[in-house]
């Protein structure tokens, strides 16, 4: 296993980052046990979570199911980068969401307590609370800190501007501030090269992609249907995008058939030689889909296939693969 420091702390954290949201929903809790246990035997350490995935939204199921999994010993918690988030509503109430100082205190308090642990080692804002100063959020996140229950902070769908605002707040408190942003990117859904993806590299942030294989356009989805399965990317929203790029994917997929790889590897791949990329995540629902994308780890694409998917997949941006604000002006 390849790792590396997340941003610009100290924590080394796995290139392939374990993603639970399907642990309970999909997965049961039997299966889910055992695929963190292969993940740690290949050297992932680095697991996300939220508060929010389960069965239920907000239910916390799929932290109860890791808390338990802690709970069975083995050093399986000291073994583990742990990621949780908040600011979707665990409730009902006005206070049950966002990121108010009370808001952030009670779902840490639930996390850890459904984690089974004293300690969240990377805490993410879910998203960018419009409505709650910088003020309130550092401080409520310094005392947390303090109590040693999170060590280290982390964004998630921010815009690049959301980044330079929190990092200059925390600066101004002389705080670390944020160390990653986890944001949707992969080689349809590029538009993270814009600005977030340079504001991360400016502030030291590591980017840790999510649906890097597009909900299952990106993984092989027009070979599986001609075999007769029904591939995650054949249905649902997943499937509106694929009508609008079939032409795209064929020509992927003939590709990655060319150069003898899966097309979900390469997907990984293209986004593991990005600069300023940590790692994408990946969300097995079986040990097998896990074992499957230990490849992309092993594989390094060469110019020409990195050009040619350049071509099929180009950056979001009239003036070619360059970064805001070049890729709209000059």
């Amino acid at each position: 296993m390849e790792y590396t420091h997340l941003g610009r702390s100290g924590l080394s954290v796995s290139r392939l980052v374990l993603g639970t949201m399907n642990f309970g929903p999909q997965t049961s809790e039997a299966d889910s046990h055992a695929i963190m246990d292969r993940a740690h035997q290949h050297g992932i350490n680095f697991f996300d979570t939220a508060n929010v995935y389960g069965v239920t939204p907000g239910d916390g199921v799929t932290e109860e199911i890791i808390g338990r999994w802690f709970a069975t010993g083995g050093r399986r918690r000291d073994k583990t980068v742990l990621a949780t988030k908040a600011y979707l509503p665990t409730g009902d109430g006005p206070n049950e969401s966002f990121l108010s100082a009370l808001h952030i205190r009670r779902a840490c308090e639930a996390s850890l307590k459904r984690l089974r642990t004293d300690y969240i080692d990377l805490y993410q804002m879910h998203h960018i609370d419009r409505n709650t100063p910088w003020e309130e959020v550092w401080e409520a996140f310094s005392v947390l800190r303090q109590q040693g229950k999170v060590l280290y902070f982390g964004s998630s769908n921010f815009a690049g501007w959301h980044i330079a605002q929190a990092q200059e707040a925390a600066r101004s408190r002389h705080f670390l501030g944020l160390v990653s942003e986890q944001s949707r990117y992969n080689l349809m859904t590029r538009w993270a090269e814009l600005e977030v993806l340079p504001a991360a590299r400016a502030y030291g942030l590591g980017l840790i992609p999510w649906g890097p294989l597009n909900g299952g356009v990106l993984a092989g989805v027009l070979r599986k249907q001609k075999q007769g399965g029904s591939p995650r990317g054949g249905s649902g929203r997943a499937a509106v995008t694929l009508g609008h790029h079939l032409e795209t994917i064929a020509a992927y997929e003939k590709l990655c058939a060319g150069i003898g790889e899966e097309p979900a590897h390469v997907g990984l791949a293209w986004l593991l030689a990005q600069n300023g990329v940590t790692g994408p995540i990946i969300g097995p629902r079986t040990v097998g889909h896990l074992e499957g994308s230990l490849r992309a780890l092993q594989l390094t694409l060469d110019d020409g296939t990195l050009a040619e998917l350049d071509r099929l997949f180009p950056a979001p941006a009239p003036n070619g693969a360059k970064p805001a604000p070049e890729a709209y002006a000059w």
